[in-house]
């Protein structure tokens, strides 16, 4: 891909049920709490028009789309926004339609909600709606943003299956395609508190070109020029790195087996601090310098 001109806003999601539910969501009204309200924010003011921007939210992920869609048009209104509507795309055909590719051409934001990411790859994959998307964020400066399956679709390896406490038995973890806005990366989303890191070295083993990307909750990665990364949020984002892994077993032992890798590398960062995918350098946001600017 080229060097993009829009920003990727990835988010490790709030609400506590989160991607890989397979069926509704239990408590709803009572589990839909926007944390992210300082991301959202951010959001904004990375968009071209910034609180005049036209957001689409995209709830096609969610087996709740009324519910989920409605709760963000309050937390952007609560934020100043006045033109933030739900499109709930449920087919690949409405992915096709013409009126819902004239309103993603509309919008300054499109922002992928949380729930199954195979709904959205294999609804909006390869369609008129997918393409537009990858066109605009390449050659115009357009805000896509994705939380919880929204986030872990975004790239173009995508996991989506996988148990936390079995995630180094090979096989466990199940990798598919994503929509592919940001290479050589694999994201996972609320990942300090269900313990995902096992999901991350896997995938980071079978393909150490891809840096693994662990998103808590209420936190994110800003991304720009395709490369440049900036923790936002109030929580961790974990990175693993398995450029120069030595060895692993991986191809050697049989399904259900553990897996045993050497020389994996784990970075965290925390609000402003910053990576470069390119470089593989990580650069500390200084609080001091911050508050003395204040």
């Amino acid at each position: 891909m080229i060097k993009p001109k829009g920003r990727l806003i990835i988010i490790g999601g709030c609400v506590d049920k989160g991607s890989f539910t397979s069926g509704p969501e239990e408590n709803t009204p009572q589990n839909l709490k926007f944390f992210e309200k300082g991301i959202l924010k951010r959001m904004i003011t990375e968009s071209l028009n910034g609180d005049h921007s036209k957001i689409e939210i995209i709830t096609t992920a969610s087996s709740i789309p009324k519910e989920v869609g409605e709760e963000y048009i309050d937390a952007f209104k609560q934020l100043g926004i006045t033109d933030a509507q739900v499109l709930d795309i449920r087919t690949r055909e409405e992915a096709n339609d013409p009126a819902n590719i004239e309103r993603l051409r509309k919008a300054d934001i499109v922002m992928f909600t949380g729930g199954d990411q195979l709904r959205l790859t294999s609804i909006f994959g390869g369609t008129q709606f997918h393409h537009l998307l990858l066109e605009r964020y390449e050659n115009e400066h357009f805000v896509i943003s994705g939380t919880s399956a929204g986030a872990a679709a975004s790239s173009n390896n995508m996991i989506y299956q996988g148990s936390s406490t079995e995630a180094l038995l090979k096989g466990e973890v199940k990798i598919t395609g994503g929509l592919g806005f940001i290479n050589n990366v694999i994201i996972d989303t609320h990942f300090v508190r269900r313990g995902r890191i096992g999901r991350l070295m896997y995938a980071c083993a079978s393909n150490p070109i891809n840096l693994g990307i662990g998103l808590g909750e209420d936190t994110g990665l800003l991304i720009k020029d395709g490369h440049s990364m900036e923790a936002i949020g109030s929580g961790l984002v974990i990175l693993v790195d398995g450029t120069h892994m030595r060895h692993t077993n991986i191809t050697d032992v049989q399904m259900g087996e553990p897996v045993s890798i050497e020389n994996l590398a784990v970075n965290v960062l925390s609000f402003g601090d910053k990576f470069d995918l390119k470089t593989k350098t990580m650069n500390f946001h200084d609080i001091i310098k911050t508050a003395e600017a204040e």
